[in-house]
């Protein structure tokens, strides 16, 4: 267990510094590059290297595979959520000036909650097709 010790010492500093690097691409991807779906494969991999250096099974006890399909299904569904939300307030689909009163303050809104939920089920796609080709 401890044959890769540098390995996992440098793991271990590392994997939240990917996941805060992907906290600030997600929430910049409306002021500059970066965006959702960038963020959500900088977040998996974050949890790819923990189960490529801890193995798949620790993985799997950090992240249940039910609770990553449960995520990329509220991914799908808050995308979808947002476009209809926008058909209820008047306009059309992702047309996100429905969204509020103000026009900009709806735009910001609505790329906020589309990028991540683009972020949510990049993140929990990429995870799980690690999960799949990782099986033993």
């Amino acid at each position: 267990m401890e044959h890769h010790l540098v390995l996992r010492v440098v793991a271990r500093t590392l994997i939240p510094l990917i996941m805060l690097f992907a906290l600030y691409v997600q929430f910049h991807g409306d002021y500059g590059p970066g965006g959702g779906f960038q963020a959500g494969v900088i977040f998996a991999v974050a949890f790819i290297l923990y189960g490529l250096i801890y193995g798949v099974d620790k993985l799997r006890d950090v992240v249940h595979p039910g609770l990553i399909r449960s995520l990329a299904a509220f991914g799908v569904l808050l995308y979808v959520g947002v476009g209809i939300a926008s058909i209820i307030g008047g306009g059309e689909f992702l047309n996100y000036n429905a969204l509020a009163t103000d026009p900009v303050a709806g735009q910001h809104i609505g790329i906020i909650l589309i990028e991540l939920a683009v972020g949510i089920t990049v993140a929990s796609t990429m995870i799980i097709l690690f999960y799949a080709f990782a099986r033993p």
